[in-house]
């Protein structure tokens, strides 16, 4: 079914590259990975991490809600001018009608970790240990809430790695029915030891730096991110002219932590995309592969792709830059293909030596310079929860 496109008017990313879309931009141009060795794990892998976090403090008035999850949030609504945009929203539509719906699938259960290290000899946890203003959900709504002065309707997403790809269908329905007149969607994820060893003991890591669509790919490098963008309908827009065009979802459900072999919550994901834009195959230019580096993953989506696209569209993984930032991959990816169509690139698939053979889809090789008009982005989760995101230049 066709949808009214959504303008996105201001945008904030952090990752592992570092603070800000220009870092971003400039590394994916000179292919510069933020992927390093990881330290002080009982296990080999590699890491997306943004240096310096824990130094960097919230709000006097927020201290409640400190913890690493919360401080990566504020870097990025501290970034490319976001929350000076933010005040004119206000301004424009009222702090009480703009929505605010974000991705985690961390948030901040790092913090209660070290509560747990720090139990008494009865087992108690440290009574300052705030369990609702850190590790819970809900703590992720409630600061950025707070810290940008909002009080519109608002929810938190946890549906693995679709997260905060399903926060731009999310705030499209609820501007749709009324609730709110403009936007903020976003995720943030950080690393914790909860998901580096979960999925170590998934056999899920790989040791070296990830290598999507590669013949020899052998699993994910974890990374942490935060990012954040305004949507407004396109007819109260300002200059910006990257759209919110279509999106699909679906939830195929046929493994707790592995796809349909067939990819077909995937490729139906992305027609709904595709029909909710009103454009058929053909006109994508470009496809921000889901793309993980694991051997059942990327097969299963190179099926999807091929039954819907064919080997036609220039395809590749960014999670060789970030790591896979797991909740935050879908903001992450969404803002990495606003800056393919702000600047008319392909990015390379990172660290690929040998393609997969037994793969199909047209994986890009080098950087591409190209005319770029319309693009998906695909994140899917655990427990097949997937979602296709549509972004087009209006």
């Amino acid at each position: 079914m066709p949808i009214s496109p959504l303008t996105i008017t201001a945008s904030s990313m952090v990752n592992a590259l570092g603070r800000g879309k220009k870092t971003t931009l400039e590394a994916l141009l000179q292919k510069q990975s933020g992927l390093k060795p990881a330290k002080n794990l009982d296990f080999s892998t590699w890491l997306g991490e943004v240096s310096d976090l824990e130094t960097y403090p919230l709000e006097k008035s927020l201290q409640q809600f400190s913890c690493r999850n919360n401080q990566l949030a504020k870097l990025a609504l501290d970034s490319d001018n976001f929350r000076e945009t933010i005040e004119q929203a206000k301004q424009k539509y009222g702090p009480d009608r703009i929505g605010v719906f974000l991705g985690s699938s961390t948030s901040g259960s790092a913090e209660t970790e070290m509560a747990y290290q720090k139990r008494d000899e009865k087992g108690d946890l440290p009574q300052n240990f705030d369990f609702m203003r850190t590790h819970n959900f809900t703590s992720l709504l409630d600061y950025t809430q707070q810290s940008l002065g909002l009080i519109g309707v608002g929810h938190v997403i946890s549906t693995a790695c679709s997260s905060s790809a399903k926060v731009f269908a999310a705030a499209h329905r609820h501007i749709e029915s009324g609730f709110c007149d403009a936007a903020i969607v976003g995720g943030v994820d950080t690393l914790t030891e909860t998901s580096l060893y979960g999925f170590n003991s998934l056999q899920l890591t790989s040791s070296e730096p990830c290598c999507p669509w590669d013949e020899k790919r052998n699993g994910i490098n974890i990374g942490e991110a935060a990012g954040f963008a305004l949507l407004e309908p396109s007819s109260k827009s300002g200059t910006a002219n990257v759209i919110l065009k279509g999106y699909g979802e679906s939830s195929d459900a046929y493994h707790m932590s592995t796809p349909h072999p067939e990819g077909r919550g995937a490729a139906t994901a992305m027609q709904q995309a595709l029909d909710a834009a009103v454009l058929q195959s053909d006109d994508i230019d470009y496809i921000n592969l889901h793309g993980t580096a694991t051997p059942s993953n990327d097969a299963a989506e190179d099926k999807a792709i091929m039954s819907i696209f064919g080997d036609n569209v220039p395809c590749s993984s960014t999670k060789g830059w970030t790591g896979h930032t797991l909740g935050a991959a879908g903001i992450t990816e969404a803002l990495i293909c606003m800056l393919v169509l702000e600047n008319q690139f392909l990015p390379t698939n990172l660290n690929l030596t040998t393609p997969d053979p037994g793969l199909n889809s047209q994986i890009l090789l080098d950087n591409t310079s190209r005319q770029v008009k319309y693009v998906i982005s695909n994140s899917f989760g655990f427990g097949g929860s997937n979602c296709s995101l549509l972004f087009g230049l209006q």
